[in-house]
C-alpha cells in the first residue's frame, strides 16, 4: 500500500496520527506494508498516480481514498486491506 502526503499538509498530518492510534489499538495493522510518499519530495512518482488531495492511499493501482480522511476510513481501509491480502 502507498500513502501520498505533504509533510506541511494538516489532513496528512492527523491521518498519520489516525494510523498510529490505530496502530497501538489493533498491533495487527503494523503488518500492513505502507510506502509513506512525500510528494513534494518524490513528484515524478506522485505524478505518475491518479489524485490531486492528500493524503491519499492507494493498494497497487488501485486508488482507496483520496483527501481528508477520518479515524474511520482509515480503518476501514486497513480491514478492507487485511480481508483481501489475509488467509
Amino acid at each position: 500500500m502507498k500513502l501520498f502526503y505533504l509533510e506541511n499538509c494538516p489532513h496528512c498530518k492527523r491521518a498519520r496520527a489516525w494510523m498510529d492510534e490505530l496502530y497501538k489499538e489493533n498491533p495487527i495493522y503494523k503488518e500492513i506494508p505502507i510506502e509513506m510518499i512525500e510528494e513534494s519530495q518524490e513528484v515524478e512518482l506522485a505524478n505518475s498516480y491518479d489524485y490531486y488531495y492528500v493524503p491519499c492511499f492507494y493498494d497497487g493501482d488501485q486508488k482507496l481514498h483520496e483527501g481528508v480522511a477520518s479515524l474511520e476510513i482509515i480503518r476501514q481501509i486497513f480491514d478492507d486491506y487485511l480481508r483481501r491480502n489475509t488467509k
